[in-house]
């Protein structure tokens, strides 16, 4: 084999002058003629491999994967010099473009969960909201954000929350201090809304609660905060923080407020269930004092309408038989007028029978009286109604013995 030269040109050892004088001068490298083997000469007689033929034979490897044509004996495409540096060709170009697009279509699809949303962003500027699925953002002129906001938000608010530990006192309408502790449980319903007007929404929830419960409080007593209004403390402070984020055009939806804690500061607590307990004790005894009271006077009243109830019964008593006296005069007069002398003996017998009709009595005849019957006119007086008595008290008092 013929030495050649670094350019593919002839050397000075063995070959054929009449062939070296054939070749043109200045052939571009993918005309000239291959070597005749893959090893040249080396530095003192030895076979070293070519680099050259190394290199060409992984570009064919790789020519070939890719699809193009190629082979060991196809000399036509162009060559590079042999003892020249790693030059680019087409198919490193395709290859790279290749790459490229793979990269760029991996950045512009994205993925929405179903407890997700995407804002998609045109050189910064909100133009669509993305749904669940598969969604294509042009990477880099459209980017994407995704957020979820079905999930549910808890921010904390109160003595132990947030290391600060004023911010559940609050003074009540009657002029004490209870302490808060409660949650606000919220969720997004407008990402694009809350990308781009609340810088810290955590934080805007926090103030928009704590400054909506003190004003609930400081319309509302202190015992019925401890007691009875727990839940409606909730409703009001819900309703009020939605109300407020909505004007801030927030995009968040409060779920609902839990309240975890109300109770007077640690410093009075003690004094404070004293305070309770003697409220608890008057109330009880206004209630007692409430139910005697209304036992006497139902009693009372009773009693009242008890004695008109018979002063009206008297009264009618009274009157009925007073017409009924009148009317029976009315009627005797009526038949005395008609009869003067019986009606006069009539009304004298009846008199006497009233009168006389309870008495005990013993009735001697006139005969008797003046001697014309039998006797000497001396009748002997049997006190027959006395000795009828003693014999009935004998004979009780004989039964009782």
């Amino acid at each position: 084999m013929a030495n050649q030269g670094p350019w593919g040109g002839g050397g000075n050892g063995g070959g054929d002058d009449g062939d070296r004088d054939k070749r043109p001068g200045n052939r571009p490298w993918g005309q000239e003629q291959p070597p005749k083997g893959p090893q040249r000469p080396g530095p003192g007689g030895q076979q070293m491999p070519e680099i050259e033929e190394l290199m060409k034979k992984g570009q064919e490897r790789l020519r070939v994967l890719m699809g193009g044509g190629g082979g060991g004996g196809n000399q036509n495409g162009p060559r590079r010099p042999a003892g020249g540096g790693f030059s680019l060709n087409r198919t490193h170009f395709v290859i790279g473009g290749l790459v490229a697009l793979g990269l760029w279509t991996f950045s512009s699809f994205y993925r929405v969960q179903t407890n997700e949303q995407s804002v998609e962003f045109l050189f910064g500027r909100a133009i669509a909201v993305g749904t669940e699925g598969l969604n294509f953002a042009p990477w880099p002129v459209v980017t994407a954000e995704v957020i979820p906001v079905t999930n549910e938000r808890v921010t904390e608010i109160g003595t132990g929350a947030a290391g600060a530990s004023d911010s559940g006192l609050m003074l009540t309408r009657d002029q004490n201090i209870v302490e808060m502790e409660y949650q606000v449980v919220w969720n997004i319903n407008d990402p694009q809304k809350y990308l781009f007007n609340l810088a810290d929404p955590t934080d805007t929830i926090r103030a928009v609660a704590e400054s909506s419960m003190r004003d609930i409080i400081a319309r509302s007593e202190l015992a019925p905060i401890l007691n009875r209004d727990r839940g409606a403390i909730g409703n009001d402070l819900q309703e009020s923080v939605q109300r407020t984020l909505d004007a801030y055009q927030s995009g968040i939806n409060v779920i609902r407020v839990n309240l975890d804690r109300a109770d007077p500061p640690s410093e009075v607590i003690d004094a404070f269930r004293e305070v309770q307990a003697a409220q608890q004790q008057r109330d009880t005894l206004e209630k007692e004092a409430d139910a005697y009271a209304n036992r006497v006077l139902a009693q009372a009243r009773g009693d009242a309408a008890q004695t008109l109830e018979q002063a009206e019964g008297y009264r009618a008593e009274v009157i009925n038989t007073a017409q009924g006296e009148a009317a029976r005069f009315n009627s005797i007069y009526e038949e005395y007028v008609k009869a003067p002398e019986v009606t006069r003996r009539r009304m004298y017998l009846e008199t006497m029978e009233g009168v006389l009709g309870g008495v005990e009595k013993i009735i001697i005849g006139d005969g008797l009286a003046s001697g014309e019957g039998q006797g000497s006119g001396v009748v002997p007086y049997l006190p027959l109604d006395q000795l009828r008595r003693s014999g009935g008290n004998t004979n009780s008092t004989g039964g009782n013995n």
